[in-house]
């Protein structure tokens, strides 16, 4: 079934068509400005060298911007599991929202239906494996932090777009801010590379840093209530469930 969207089309993407089958993720934005009109400027501005597939407005309606067979340039430098820099492989959607700078917000009910029916559609007609529903600081966390602890992952996994644990939250609660060992430290990272967080530790960054960065990654997908970037017995346990589930 297909979706009716305006078209307002960027020139921000790789002239050569791809193949149905390099497409395997779909990677989720917020626009992270002030105003929608300015984002769609410059989402559609030749000098902003960026762009999405997609961008979802605040009163739900959606506009195509790239062609779903062309590479948009939306995701920059990025890796997931054996996939690097994943443009090439992903259709991006932007999602107005004013982002960590701005105020960063809800995103409203229309925007979460129309996600829901576009990102359905998408997974249907590529064949997109649950795992690969993943977010701007997923696959990005040392420079990302979008879409934030605000998108509502939980109820899109209940919906079948994307990934969530199956904890019990009673459980979770009580080991919330329990202490982990060095052992269970290793073994909460070690989980984060099976999932799909990237090990490779970027230039002129610290080892312990680059950590930092991909601990609140995790946490704003996963433990949205608490982002402070320690590893308790909760991050722990969560892991440990989506890697029984999916990994």
């Amino acid at each position: 079934m297909a979706i009716k969207t305006i078209l307002n089309y960027s020139p921000n993407f790789n002239d050569k068509k791809r193949s149905i089958k390099e497409i395997k993720f779909i990677i989720f934005h917020y626009t992270g400005m002030k105003k929608e009109s300015e984002a769609i400027s410059r989402l559609t501005d030749i000098q902003s060298e960026v762009s999405c597939h997609y961008l979802i407005k605040n009163n739900g309606e959606i506009i195509t911007m790239v062609p779903e067979s062309y590479i948009a340039w939306h995701v920059g430098k990025s890796s997931w599991r054996r996939c690097k820099s994943l443009n090439k492989n992903s259709i991006g959607i932007e999602i107005t929202n004013p982002g960590h700078e701005f105020n960063y917000k809800k995103f409203s009910k229309k925007q979460i239906i129309s996600l829901l029916r576009l990102s359905k559609l998408l997974i249907k007609k590529y064949r997109i494996n649950i795992k690969n529903i993943l977010g701007h600081s997923d696959v990005a966390p040392e420079r990302k932090k979008d879409p934030g602890e605000k998108f509502p992952w939980k109820y899109l996994s209940k919906n079948r777009v994307g990934l969530w644990h199956t904890s019990k939250k009673k459980e979770l609660l009580k080991n919330r801010t329990i202490k982990t060992t060095n052992i269970d430290k290793e073994l909460f990272f070690n989980n984060l590379f099976k999932i799909g967080y990237s090990k490779k530790i970027p230039k002129n960054m610290s080892k312990d840093r680059y950590k930092a960065f991909i601990i609140k990654a995790f946490q704003r997908r996963y433990r949205q209530e608490l982002i402070n970037v320690k590893i308790d017995k909760e991050c722990l346990l969560i892991s440990q469930n989506l890697i029984k589930r999916k990994y």
